[in-house]
C-alpha cells in the first residue's frame, strides 16, 4: 500500500467519526465546467459519499465563465452550504468567492486545480507527476525528433505543472538538441477544439514536420489526433485524465498514453474532506494532510496529493477490471495485442 492509499485510507477513517454529525450538513460544488465527461464520473462519487455519511448535495455549474463562477459560489452559500468544494475555472478570479466562504465561516475544498489561499485545503492528483508520465511514455516510443506542446488554459495552474513534469523529463535533451520543441500553445478552456486550431498551426508552421505531441488532456489528445489525421499523420500523442474516447484511442493506437487519475477517488475524498471540515475539523487535522507550497506564490497550504496511473496498450485491463469503461466500448476497434481486449 503506498503512501498515497494510506492518505486516502485515513481520510475515509476520519469521514466515519463524523458521518453523525452530517445529518444535517449540505455541501455546495461549484463545477467550473461540467460539460467534460469526466466530472460527471466526479460528481457520482461525490453524491456517493456524501449520501452515505447523510449529508446533502447542491451544485452549479460555471460553464467555463470564472465570472458566473463568483455568482454561483454566493448561489451555493446562500443555499444553506456548510462546506464547499470548488473547481476553479481560473485561480485568480476565484478570489472573492473565498473571501465570500471565509466571511459566512464556510471551508473550501479546492478540487483538483490549485486555489493558492491557506484557507483552503488543496485536494489533487500529483499532477506535476501526471507531466513526467505523460513525457516519459511518449519518449519511450520517439526519444527524439520534433516535439509539440499542447496545453491547457493559461488561467489554470495545472497547466503549469503538468508542463513543469513535462520539462523535467525532456529538458536535458531538449538543451542537448536532442528533442526540438517546434510549437508549444495554451488552449482556452481546456477545449479540443482549441487544441486542434493550436495543432493544425503548428503543423502547418513546421511543414508537418511534428515528430510527438505532449498534450496535457484527454480532449486536446483527440483535438491533435484529429489534426493530424487531417494530414494522414499518426505519431505518439500522450494525453490525461482516462476518458473513455481516449482508451479507445489508445487500444486503436493512435494515442499513446492516457494517464488515469481516478475521479472515484477523488471525488470520495473530497466529499470526505468537506464533511470532516464542515464538523469542526481543522484544516491542518485532516487525516493524510500534508504541508504543500509549491503554488507559484509560495503560499503554504494543507493539501492531499493521490497518485496517478499510466495506461497504454500493455495494461488497459486495468480500467476494466476497475469498472471505469466497458471491455467492448475500450476495445471497439483495437489493435493486436493490448491487454485486455
Amino acid at each position: 500500500m503506498n503512501k498515497f492509499t494510506v492518505a486516502l485510507a485515513a481520510v475515509a477513517t476520519a469521514a466515519m467519526t463524523t458521518v453523525s454529525l452530517a445529518a444535517d450538513l449540505t455541501v455546495g460544488v461549484s463545477w467550473s465546467n461540467f460539460q467534460e465527461e469526466r466530472w460527471k464520473t466526479d460528481e457520482a462519487a461525490i453524491k456517493k459519499a456524501l449520501e452515505a455519511a447523510g449529508a446533502k448535495y447542491i451544485s452549479a455549474d460555471a460553464q467555463a465563465s470564472a465570472a458566473k463562477q463568483l455568482t454561483d459560489v454566493e448561489a451555493l452559500i446562500a443555499q444553506g452550504a456548510d462546506a464547499l468544494i470548488i473547481l476553479a475555472m481560473d485561480k485568480d478570479a476565484i478570489g472573492p468567492a473565498v473571501d465570500k466562504a471565509d466571511d459566512e465561516g464556510i471551508p473550501v475544498v479546492g478540487y483538483d486545480r490549485l486555489i493558492e489561499d491557506d484557507r483552503t485545503f488543496y485536494l489533487t492528483f500529483d499532477n506535476k507527476g501526471v507531466g513526467r508520465i505523460i513525457a516519459e511514455t511518449v519518449t519511450a516510443v520517439q526519444p527524439e525528433g520534433n516535439f509539440a506542446i499542447i496545453k491547457g488554459d493559461k488561467g489554470d495552474p495545472n497547466a503549469a505543472f503538468l508542463l513543469e513534469g513535462m520539462m523535467e523529463v525532456i529538458g536535458d535533451d531538449v538543451d542537448a538538441g536532442k528533442i526540438k520543441i517546434v510549437g508549444e500553445a495554451f488552449s482556452d478552456g481546456w477545449k479540443p477544439d482549441n487544441a486542434q486550431k493550436n495543432m493544425e498551426q503548428i503543423l502547418t508552421a513546421n511543414d508537418n514536420n511534428v515528430d510527438a505531441v505532449l498534450a496535457e488532456n484527454d480532449g486536446m489528445a483527440g483535438g491533435v489526433i484529429a489534426a493530424l489525421a487531417a494530414q494522414g499523420m499518426e505519431v505518439p500523442v500522450g494525453g490525461q485524465d482516462g476518458d473513455h474516447a481516449a482508451l479507445n484511442r489508445v487500444a486503436r493506437g493512435t494515442q499513446t498514453v492516457s494517464v488515469w487519475k481516478d475521479s472515484r477517488q477523488l471525488g470520495t475524498a473530497a466529499a470526505e474532506i468537506a464533511v470532516a471540515l464542515a464538523g469542526g475539523t481543522a484544516l491542518d487535522a485532516v487525516e493524510g494532510a500534508v504541508k504543500w507550497s509549491g503554488g507559484s506564490k509560495g503560499v503554504e497550504m494543507n493539501a492531499i496529493f493521490l497518485e496517478p496511473t499510466p495506461i497504454t496498450k500493455d495494461n488497459i485491463n486495468v480500467v476494466i477490471d476497475a469498472g471505469h469503461i466497458a471491455k467492448d466500448k475500450v476495445c471497439e476497434g483495437a489493435m493486436d495485442g493490448v491487454a485486455g481486449c
